[in-house]
């Protein structure tokens, strides 16, 4: 099969395509990363089932967890029932607890395998919410959920608790009764509002810097209860400002999708009682995991230079799946899962399939390949000519 085909442009025309054909990047066997490193994972749904995907939600199970298992296999850790699940947008409460009851399942069968658990408030909604201690309560119900069936937890952003906070010390009360109650260190996640927009203004204001304080003050209060903080704001100077402040032993986990190669690299400020460094929770992990865990296997040698030509290229990629909106940025991920062959069907819970045009999987199709990513090429190939066919290019 010719690796070529024409894909539309931005300008409205067809242009013909010449695939690289450079093979994937391979991890190499038993090397223990030097960085954490979680996928956030995303979810497989079932296309046979009977359901109207816009309200109801049904995930083809076994091609779920057998991603998790490519993930395991690869030596990242899963970020388990995240965002990139489509956690609350497709995926419920119910559903993503027996999500993480699965995925917990599976791991114990798996050598070393890290998961962490998304806790939150997603069965509250916002406007359900009256006050704090709705919030505290809900948090409550789903931490004790996940600790029941051995989980670690990642303590989610609430839409709830943004809508009913009125001050940072809103903030500071409704986590100190979370992380107090903990019964492992935890792991905070600050999601920016491009990636929710009712999250605008967490921490009790929309001035970042005074939100970092708060922030930064609720984990300073708690440290011996938080493992780290995942920051998805999309800005490299404000994390590497954050992690310079953190507690000792408090990781920074990015969640900057635009530039997490530099921020895992490190900037040499590392000292005895500030952090140079980040470890990585990432949603781009699950579309270019055979080449992050490469990329790791070779920052863990030493050998930088490597690392940033195996995980440079996929920088753009990455900027491509999360522009604006970026909370669509789901839809890019799972593209890839089926372009190279971890799912049989490009269909998605919420329907969220539809939530980019045809000219941005055209352009995505495009940074995979130059990024050398495209694990199967003539079969990424086959699979792009089924979608230009759906939408009318022969």
């Amino acid at each position: 099969m010719a690796l070529a085909l024409h894909l539309p442009t931005p300008a409205g025309a067809l242009a013909a395509y010449q695939l690289r054909g450079t093979s994937p990047a391979r991890p190499v066997a038993a090397i223990r990363f030097d960085r954490i490193a979680y996928s956030a994972a995303h979810v497989v749904a079932d296309p046979l089932a009977a359901v109207d995907p816009w309200i109801q939600c049904a995930v083809d199970w076994d091609a779920t967890i057998a991603y998790r298992r490519h993930l395991w296999s690869l030596g990242l850790g899963v970020a388990e029932a995240m965002d990139t699940a489509q956690r609350g947008m497709g995926l419920d409460w119910p559903t993503s607890l027996e999500l993480i009851r699965r995925s917990l399942d599976a791991a114990r069968d798996v050598p070393g395998a890290l998961v962490a658990c998304g806790c939150g408030t997603d069965h509250l909604s916002p406007e359900a919410a009256h006050s704090l201690d709705d919030v505290i309560r809900a948090y409550e119900e789903q931490m004790a959920a996940i600790e029941r069936l051995g989980g670690r937890l990642i303590v989610m952003a609430s839409r709830a608790l943004a809508r009913v906070a009125k001050s940072p010390t809103d903030y500071e009360k409704v986590y100190q009764r979370i992380l107090s109650q903990a019964r492992q260190p935890v792991i905070l996640h600050w999601l920016g509002d491009m990636f929710d927009p009712a999250l605008a203004g967490y921490w009790g204001t929309k001035d970042i810097d005074a939100a970092m304080d708060t922030a930064l003050g609720i984990i300073a209060a708690h440290a011996d209860k938080v493992d780290g903080i995942k920051i998805s704001l999309l800005d490299k100077d404000k994390e590497i400002a954050m992690r310079r402040r953190l507690s000792p032993g408090v990781r920074m986990y990015t969640g900057d999708d635009f530039n997490y190669a530099e921020l895992i690299a490190g900037d040499g400020h590392g000292t005895a009682t500030t952090h140079g460094r980040s470890d990585a929770l990432l949603g781009i992990f699950d579309a270019i995991a055979p080449a992050a865990s490469a990329a790791l296997g070779e920052l863990a040698q030493g050998n930088v230079e490597k690392f940033h030509a195996i995980l440079g290229p996929t920088v753009p990629l990455s900027r491509h799946i999360f522009a604006a909106p970026t909370r669509f940025y789901k839809t890019g991920v799972v593209f890839m899962a089926w372009l190279n062959g971890h799912q049989r069907h490009f269909t998605m819970v919420g329907g969220q399939q539809s939530a980019r045009s045809l000219v941005h999987f055209a352009e995505l199709f495009r940074l995979a390949d130059a990024a050398n990513l495209l694990e199967q090429p003539e079969l990424a190939v086959r699979r792009m000519k089924t979608l230009l066919a759906l939408h009318g290019v022969d």
